[in-house]
């Protein structure tokens, strides 16, 4: 299972099962907190009316008197009242009043006179001076047939006369209670939603995140040139740090190690060379073999010294993950400046070097390493062309890159070399000195391909010669 999907699942589960008992546990008690708040009003209301009653039920007249009247007034009366949405019309209290004894003396509803509603909990914990109160179903079964009674004394100083009940449906509050719970539940659906799109948005921007440095990982791994990924802050922003010096780490100790093999076995020649001239030049030899020898020793002194610069140079150029002094250059300058500088080189062996067509051509990078990357490619092509041959410098753009292409009309590339042209050190004899060179040329201008977002080629002509081909983004 991916991660973006295990920390999908974990979140939502946390937060929904959380969700869920909350939830739960607020619906399961709306329905009892509703009641609750209807038998304190039943409380107030029950204590009020004793002390209402009280004096009427002391002389004897409770059923004629302004108090029963009152009642009567009442139950005819119509409600306009309008709460949280709901209209209540109709009276829903019933009042009844049972003496000492438990017997009923006065009926709102006018049924149940005379009845000995003694053992009913709210007359009888009363009468034995607690708090008095009961629920009770009309239709055993049916919960919206339940009436909650709560009874109050009615006393005349600290004489006890009677019992006071005032009561109401259950079913009364029931609307409330489920209006409240259609809420919390449609409130529960919107905290779901909200959860689920936040554990989306959670997974999504970790799972970037990581993917950014999978893919960086992997683009180091392949040996291309790689920029460490922004991925925020806190842990992933450690990791990528420590990603990026592991890479240096790793990186510097392989390079040290191939190039520490590689110069070692580059300079094996020129030294023997340089140490068997000494040891000649310790004899006594004519002038012309001691100045040749001498002159071998100043060739081989050279060599070593373009190794040691051109190694240099591309060392640093393959610890650069990118440019740093970036800009908008013309393509065009950056070839007429390369070409003015190679015009006696190429006037030396008859060649000639021509541009065409000429292009407006902008590109981004830095001019000083595209020049040298144009300079190595002119180099190579006039090193193998033949005299009074032509060197041709093209720029084509497709899309939203250009092709810069060096053209020569050299014997071309052997078979057996097409395949390591780009490998450090390796290098091909000049036809004209049947020297070779110090093979870090295209290396170079392959790094300067790709930390420019470009790539280098470089392949026989059909007809005759090498076109290498040097693609860069267009700025």
């Amino acid at each position: 299972m991916k991660l973006s999907v295990r920390v999908f699942l974990g979140f939502f589960l946390i937060v929904g099962v959380a969700a869920y008992f909350v939830l739960r546990i607020f619906m399961q008690e709306v329905k009892p907190g509703v009641r609750q708040g209807m038998e304190v009003a039943l409380v107030d209301s029950a204590q009020l009316l004793a002390e209402v009653a009280a004096p009427e039920l002391a002389a004897g007249r409770l059923t004629e008197g302004t108090f029963a009247q009152a009642v009567a007034r009442y139950t005819q009366r119509e409600s306009k009242a309008r709460i949280w949405g709901m209209e209540k019309h109709d009276p829903q209290f019933e009042v009844y009043v049972t003496d000492t004894q438990g017997r009923v003396v006065f009926d709102s509803e006018g049924r149940a006179v005379g009845q000995d509603y003694s053992r009913w909990n709210d007359v009888l914990l009363t009468l034995r001076g607690q708090y008095g109160v009961r629920s009770t179903r009309a239709i055993p079964g049916d919960e919206s047939s339940s009436r909650m009674f709560v009874a109050a004394p009615v006393l005349q100083g600290d004489r006890l006369l009677g019992v006071l009940t005032v009561s109401t449906p259950t079913a009364s509050v029931i609307p409330f209670a489920q209006r409240s719970q259609r809420r919390v539940f449609h409130a529960g659906l919107v905290l779901m939603g909200a959860a689920l799109l936040t554990g989306l948005l959670l997974s999504w921007w970790l799972t970037r995140s990581l993917n950014r440095l999978r893919a960086y990982a992997r683009q180091v791994a392949e040996g291309h040139k790689a920029m460490l990924p922004a991925v925020g802050g806190g842990e992933l922003a450690e990791l990528g740090r420590a990603l990026e010096w592991m890479r240096e780490k790793l990186e510097g100790r392989k390079y040290l190690e191939r190039y520490v093999q590689a110069l070692t076995h580059e300079m094996k020649s020129p030294l023997a060379a340089i140490h068997g001239a000494a040891e000649l030049l310790d004899e006594a030899l004519p002038e012309p073999e001691r100045r040749r020898f001498v002159a071998n020793i100043r060739d081989q002194e050279l060599r070593l010294r373009l190794l040691v610069d051109r190694m240099l140079g591309l060392a640093s150029l393959q610890q650069r993950q990118g440019l740093q002094a970036a800009k908008e250059l013309s393509l065009l300058e950056i070839v007429e400046v390369v070409v003015a500088s190679k015009t006696v080189r190429s006037a030396q062996n008859n060649l000639q070097i021509r541009i065409h067509p000429p292009s407006d051509a902008k590109v981004r990078g830095e001019a000083f390493l595209l020049e040298l990357a144009l300079s190595n490619l002119l180099d190579n092509a006039i090193d193998f062309s033949p005299t009074g041959g032509l060197i041709e410098v093209e720029m084509t753009t497709t899309g939203n890159r250009i092709a810069l292409v060096v053209k020569d009309q050299g014997s071309g590339i052997p078979e057996f070399a097409a395949t390591r042209i780009f490998e450090p050190f390796y290098s091909l004899p000049r036809p004209a000195t049947h020297k070779k060179s110090t093979g870090l040329g295209l290396s170079f201008v392959r790094e300067v391909a790709e930390l420019h977002g470009g790539s280098i080629e470089v392949s026989n002509r059909p007809d005759e010669g090498v076109e290498a081909c040097l693609m860069l983004p267009l700025a």
